[in-house]
């Protein structure tokens, strides 16, 4: 996102946000960082690197895309170029936020953004096929920031770079580590992030994306639990 870019963060935004699963068949860890003391939207928490789709999101090429189920589930409730700018920004805030690479080797063929000339220097050029699309929230009205969030889980095998390094990673995140499933509970988390990892731990051992994926659809009216089945149409 440019500076000269003018957001209402009033508004309801869409985001990306990115569960990295390690370990998955023996001690199963995921990833997360601290927010900012001083962060407007749930400072001190520990949460999974992600964050807002930008208008860029929606141009950038993948040389994988999201798999077809997962961009079906999306595209039910969303227009239909969600899925392409959410999956481009969950690989673009996951490497922003830990320096990791979800992307396959290679040079860009269109001009590489601004805020993509870190990723591109890596030599690689962004993938999501790996990515899972397993939850969707929006924030309740009444908080500073409100986001209509996709989660997307992905396991750490399919990064290009040692997920142990965090040495690229922005300053956003502080704290940045693995923690195992067993574990997660004893950190300051928002309500939100400890629903999803119940989701989460279902799945731990499940390399297949979910037949159906828990939508939390908060709005001024009312506040609704739905699932998102997203049926690919059949010839």
């Amino acid at each position: 996102m440019t500076a000269e870019t003018k957001i209402d963060k009033s508004q309801i935004r869409h985001a990306a946000t990115v569960i990295v699963l390690r370990d998955r068949w023996s001690s199963p860890r995921i990833l997360m960082g601290q927010r900012g003391a001083k962060a407007v939207f749930m400072p001190n928490k520990f949460v999974f690197p992600g964050g807002a789709v930008d208008a860029g999101d929606y141009h950038v090429p993948l040389a994988g895309s999201l798999p077809d189920g997962c961009a079906a589930r999306i595209a039910e409730d969303s227009a239909p170029d969600m899925a392409h700018a959410l999956s481009v920004a969950a690989v673009r805030e996951l490497f922003e936020e830990t320096g990791q690479v979800l992307g396959q080797p290679g040079g860009w063929d269109v001009p590489v953004p601004r805020d993509w000339t870190d990723f591109a220097a890596t030599g690689h050029v962004p993938h999501a096929s790996a990515l899972q699309f397993v939850f969707r929230a929006i924030t309740p009205p009444g908080r500073p920031r409100r986001f209509d969030a996709r989660f997307f889980l992905v396991d750490a095998d399919t990064l290009v770079t040692d997920p142990d390094d965090f040495s690229a990673a922005s300053d956003e995140l502080s704290h940045l580590q693995w923690v195992g499933l067993d574990d997660v509970r004893s950190f300051d988390m928002p309500f939100i992030t400890e629903v999803v990892l119940s989701e989460v731990q279902k799945r731990a051992r499940s390399v297949e994306p979910p037949e159906s994926v828990p939508f939390f659809k908060n709005n001024e009216e009312e506040n609704l639990f739905l699932r998102l089945r997203g049926h690919l149409p059949t010839d």
